[in-house]
């Protein structure tokens, strides 16, 4: 069982979802990003998500977008990511999916990227614009031969058979878009979530992980009985920008991560019979 696959499953136990933060590494530099990754850990973060910064992010909002900009211009790279998770893994002690574009991963070579992501303390790699049949021939036997999860992404436009290939072809868990469009803060969660969410889970039996406009302690706690785990992005990586001049800016992120994570961790005595309950019914929206 991988160390994100035991996650998971502690998770469960524990009768709660996970919480997954998102980062871009290399904002506003990588040894900001080094002590960011140790604070969400200590903060309650079960997984984190890193983000590799790539010029053409078609997925992404304006706010992660931002981000990645300044990483690059700060002199981020995939190698010099690698290096700086390597740096800090022993001191963690959660399971790290790299959140990738293709291209970063090519130039390198499945192989060697591969090689470099386990040797670094990479758990899984999430590739945003590399599809199962594309990735089938060369990048996921490279990732399964050094024992990487390989994270699929769902969408609310997913078909039976889309979800059935996906149950198929991924590891660790599936990270289920949330809503169309591209990354970001939303004020309200889609209202067809719930149904969409309980088709999905009818057709795996990997974790199923929520993200897309999650950004409030409020909407962390409606997707959670929903699901097997919630990813907030944006909301972090803005928050770390706005308080860019402040002395306590890790500070202030670790603190509203600790906001986050308490909201997927309910009463643990009512817990496992409360997400039974609230999955059956659609959840609180």
């Amino acid at each position: 069982m991988s160390a994100i696959s035991e996650t998971f499953a502690r998770c469960r136990a524990e009768g709660r979802a996970a919480f997954v933060p998102f980062i871009v590494a290399g904002d506003p530099d990588l040894a900001t990003t080094e002590e960011l990754l140790i604070a969400l850990a200590e903060a309650g973060a079960d997984l984190i998500e890193i983000g590799v910064p790539f010029s053409d992010p078609i997925a992404d909002g304006p706010v992660i977008q931002a981000a990645g900009q300044r990483a690059l211009a700060a002199g981020a790279t995939l190698e010099r990511i690698l290096a700086s998770i390597a740096r800090v893994r022993g001191r963690l002690g959660v399971p790290l999916v790299l959140f990738s574009y293709a291209n970063p991963i090519l130039v390198h070579g499945a192989a060697r990227f591969a090689e470099k992501a386990a040797a670094s303390g990479v758990d899984g790699v999430l590739i945003v614009d590399l599809p199962p049949e594309e990735a089938a021939a060369e990048v996921s036997p490279a990732l399964a031969a050094h024992g990487l999860d390989r994270i699929l992404l769902l969408a609310p436009t997913s078909g039976p058979e889309r979800i059935d290939l996906v149950a198929r072809a991924g590891s660790g868990f599936v990270y289920y878009v949330s809503r169309t469009g591209v990354t970001g803060e939303r004020e309200a969660l889609a209202a067809e979530l719930p149904r969409q969410l309980r088709a999905v889970r009818r057709r795996l039996r990997l974790p199923v992980v929520v993200g897309f406009g999650i950004s409030t302690p409020a909407q962390v706690a409606a997707v959670a009985p929903l699901a097997d785990g919630v990813v907030v992005g944006s909301a972090l990586v803005r928050l770390l920008h706005d308080c860019r001049d402040e002395p306590e800016r890790l500070a202030l992120v670790a603190a509203r991560a600790r906001q986050l994570a308490a909201a997927v961790r309910p009463a643990a005595a009512e817990a496992g019979g409360s997400r039974r309950r609230m999955r059956r019914r659609g959840g609180p929206f």
